[in-house]
């Protein structure tokens, strides 16, 4: 073993002297000649018979030499780099080529390595500085015959914590928000509402001052406690070293300041970068609907679980059922029918990661469609290059080199393209990283937070896929060279426009596949434009153009309840008399937005629930001339009045689909409904809307009087037809008149709202048309190729056509056929395939088949005008071929 290395050690290092190893071989070899034409001449030989046989018996100098070297060095890697050079010496002969195929096979490895690097940054590993993601589940509750997830209520969680040994940590994490700044501008602020143990659990320890004790996550608003960002701390207190214990007023109290996250934590939510933390205890302050800390009912938290180590998800899974399944016989009033599930990061359910994976997993097919575009692209270049080079090969077969020697040189110049091509995509990934954030629009000012992520993963990715394309790159040119015939290779061939030979199969296949992959494209690309003009256009059961809202912050202002009523009860008058406005009313609650609906088990008289069942249904804290206002219309019964106030009997109104589950006779009018222990009666019937997307199922839902259950915290809607910024210069006038220290946030139509609802589709489409165009320019491109190589070859062909008596019509038609034909031939492969890969776009669509004739017609006529554009400059330069000169050549 010891000799092996030592062998290997020194051929390594003659790699590294190869100049003064064969200095030394050829006085070596002069050496032995010499000695041996001596030793001749001593036999009685003429000095040059003596020559003559000393070269003969040492076998021929060169050969030697060259069995010297395989001897002495490692003949593996000096080929190696032999074909390297020789590699690059060609591709700098023809810069031309080597830009276009490197500017190809850029667009395609940083098309995927950008959308790697999203995947990565969203999906994988979305919280930076957060130690073992890989044990990190995201939890949230279940109900039964609900499809969509439900929070977790505290004592639940508690619970969880007690019993379950299978866990490290639970982990409780709720988006909130605040304004920090009140004067002309209102800046709002994004944070979350954590347990205790968050910092200590997700292995994040403050740049500056601690994170929160344990018992600070408990108690009535007990722990008026916050941990800034280090962008926070920046940017609004300068870096002041001095911060810790200094107080920050919050949703109007005042917080001390006991930590400073580190840099380049943005918490544990994606979209959105998190600039303040406080504990549970301080639930009351920044969310609506009471003290929810000992409410079993209550179901706020969105939280995470951290795993033990070696605990699959599956144990964990069996353990939390059978906790939940204990709490669900312990407490039926309030657990009956529900569960809790545990998720990976990258389906996390409350958050924008389970909302961008739909479109991320069709990105991960579409950017693998544009590589092979591309590779097929470069294919075509190598394979019109390798035709050039033929003399060349077959030289180098002619004196001796091995067709094995000539497949690595093809392949280590396919090498050095991709990796080319993979140094410069994963610069344009790197530049591209945070370019899913454009494509979203800011919610409440709030700019949106999707960073990718380039780490050691999306480089691997990165060089598997620079692998596949050398593979690819190298096996095109391959297939020619098997077949070369030293025989005939030094004959002149031509490649005519119709038929095309042997060698015309192969570029007019890769032209078909760029074709077809192309017209995949253009099929998705239309069935999700489709798809994002009918959600922006379907109704989502309330006014979108005449209805304008926004938000007064009167909770960080330090407003009490009684405050803000009279506030807003002056406001709602001065608004409503200003010139050209219908109506206006409060809510707590956007539809469509991201705020959340208060959740509630609910009794209705009368009906009696299934055993397994336990009734809920969300509801809205909604002002008078909520319905008048929204355009929600009413089915039967009446609009909330003035008069519904805390002194009046408690009412409610229903949807349509609340009245059709509950009360099976169909008029639930007068009838009541237990919330929280206390009855109140219908008064209404309201059209189903669109709550929370505008795809969801109708489900049961109720409104109730902003007055009987009052949160100082809402949206202020106004029904009229004036612009957003008319009415929002009138409303800062209005609301400044009644306190000069409060600004309203920015002024946007309910369309406005609907269409950042749809944000995510929009995200698709404009990704998959952005490539979908690319392909098709690569498409073009190659067609455009391989149709000026074939009139470029067919000269003496068309010449001798247009001797006989073809005119140019005729020759125009001639090469425009053979590249529709092609077309043809792609689009029709790709109609196939597109049947059967768009159903993978069903969560993507909206009242659209996937197999819809407008999407593949509009997608032919694109393929056709662009096959079109590309045939069209080299049939009219055929047409332009002199017959004489042609001939003559």
């Amino acid at each position: 073993m010891r000799e092996l290395a030592l062998t290997f050690m020194h051929r390594l290092m003659a790699l590294f002297r190869l100049r003064r190893f064969d200095d030394d071989l050829d006085v070596e070899l002069r050496s032995h000649l010499e000695m041996a034409v001596e030793l001749n001449l001593r036999k009685g030989m003429t000095a040059e018979e003596a020559r003559r046989e000393a070269l003969l018996s040492l076998g021929g100098v060169e050969q030697t030499k060259e069995i010297c070297r395989d001897q002495r060095g490692l003949p593996m890697i000096e080929t190696a780099l032999q074909d390297l050079r020789f590699g690059l010496r060609m591709l700098r002969r023809n810069p031309g080529f080597s830009l276009l195929a490197i500017l190809c096979l850029t667009l395609g490895i940083g098309a995927n390595a950008a959308v790697f690097s999203w995947v990565e940054g969203i999906l994988f590993r979305p919280y930076p500085a957060v130690a073992h993601q890989e044990r990190l589940f995201a939890m949230a509750g279940t109900a039964r015959g609900e499809t969509g997830p439900t929070g977790i209520s505290w004592p639940d969680l508690l619970d969880l914590q007690r019993n379950c040994k299978l866990v490290d940590e639970f982990i409780v994490t709720k988006i909130t928000g605040t304004t920090l700044s009140i004067g002309d501008r209102a800046e709002r602020t994004i944070g979350s509402i954590v347990s205790a143990n968050y910092f200590d659990a997700i292995g994040v320890h403050p740049l500056l001052g601690r994170g929160f004790e344990p018992g600070e996550d408990s108690g009535r608003s007990a722990h008026p406690l916050t941990v800034i960002s280090y962008q926070l701390w920046k940017e609004r207190f300068h870096s002041d070293p001095q911060i810790i214990g200094k107080t920050q007023r919050l949703n109007g109290v005042l917080h001390t300041i006991v930590g400073v996250a580190p840099e380049g934590f943005y918490g544990t939510f994606v979209g959105w970068a998190m600039q303040f933390w406080v504990p549970a205890s301080m639930e009351e302050i920044f969310e609506a609907g009471g003290y929810k800390l000992e409410d079993r009912g209550a179901r706020w938290i969105e939280a995470y679980a951290r795993l033990k180590p070696g605990v699959t998800l599956e144990q964990a899974q069996q353990e939390i059922s059978a906790v939940a399944q204990r709490l669900e016989s312990s407490y039926p009033d309030t657990n009956r029918g529900r569960s809790i599930k545990l998720w990976p990061l990258w389906q996390t359910p409350f958050n924008n990661a389970g909302t961008l994976l739909p479109t991320l997993e069709i990105m991960l097919a579409v950017v693998v469609f544009v590589l092979l575009i591309a590779c097929a692209n470069v294919g075509n270049l190598l394979l019109v290059r390798s035709f050039a080079r033929r003399h060349e090969m077959t030289v180098r077969l002619a004196i001796g080199a091995g067709r094995g020697r000539l497949l690595r040189q093809l392949f280590t110049e396919g090498l050095i393209l991709s990796v080319f091509g993979a140094m410069g995509g994963l610069l344009a990934a790197h530049w591209c990283r945070h370019a899913l954030v454009l494509l979203l629009p800011a919610r409440a000012g709030v700019a949106m937070h999707l960073p990718g992520e380039i780490d050691w993963r999306v480089m691997a990715l990165s060089a598997g896929v620079c692998l596949l394309a050398t593979i690819l790159l190298g096996l095109v040119p391959s297939l020619q060279t098997r077949k070369l015939d030293l025989a005939g290779a030094l004959k002149t061939e031509t490649v005519g426009v119709v038929g095309g030979g042997g060698r015309a199969w192969l570029r007019s296949g890769l032209v078909v596949v760029q074709v077809s992959l192309s017209f995949i494209l253009l099929v998705g690309a239309g069935l999700l434009l489709q798809s994002l003009q009918r959600v922006r256009t379907a109704s989502p059961g309330f006014s979108t153009h005449d209805v304008l809202f926004t938000t007064v912050d009167l909770v960080s202002a330090g407003y009490d309840a009684q405050r803000a009523k009279s506030f807003q009860d002056e406001l709602i008058n001065r608004v409503q008399a200003l010139p050209g406005v219908e109506s206006a009313t409060f809510a707590r609650v956007t539809p469509l937005g991201y705020g959340t609906y208060s959740s509630t088990p609910i009794v209705v008289d009368g009906y009696q629930p299934p055993p397994d069942e336990q009734p809920t249904a969300q509801y809205n804290e909604v002002g008078p001339n909520y319905f008048v206002t929204m355009g929600i219309p009413l089915v039967s019964g009446r609009e909330f009045a003035r008069s519904d106030d805390e002194s009046a009997a408690l009412v409610a109104v229903v949807n349509e689909t609340m009245a059709a589950q509950y009360w099976r006779s169909g008029n639930p009018m007068g009838q009541r409904l237990q919330v929280k222990g206390r009855w109140m009666q219908v008064v209404g019937v309201a059209k189903d809307a669109k709550y929370q997307s505008l795809r969801e199922a109708p489900k049961p839902f109720f409104y109730v009087p902003r007055r009987q259950n009052f949160s100082i915290g809402g949206g202020l809607y106004i029904r009229t037809p004036l612009s957003p910024q008319s009415m929002a210069t009138a409303l800062a006038r209005e609301v400044r008149a009644l306190d000069p220290n409060l600004a309203p946030y920015e002024v946007i139509s309910l369309q406005e709202q609907v269409d950042r609802s749809t944000s995510p589709q929009l995200v698709a489409v404009t990704l998959v048309g952005i490539l979908g165009g690319l392909a098709l320019l690569l498409a073009a491109i190659g067609l455009y190729g391989v149709m000026s190589y074939a009139v470029s070859q067919s000269t003496r062909e068309l010449g001798l056509r247009m001797a006989l008596g073809a005119g140019a019509s005729n020759v125009l038609h001639l090469v425009m056929s053979r590249g529709l034909v092609l077309t043809a031939g792609g689009v029709a492969l790709g109609a196939a395939v597109a049947l059967a890969l768009t159903r993978l776009l069903g969560n993507l669509l909206y009242k659209v088949s996937p197999r819809d004739p407008l999407a593949f017609g509009s997608a032919f006529v694109v393929m056709a005008v662009a096959s079109l554009a590309a045939c069209f400059l080299p049939a009219w330069r055929a047409t332009r071929t002199d017959p004489a000169r042609a001939l003559r050549d």
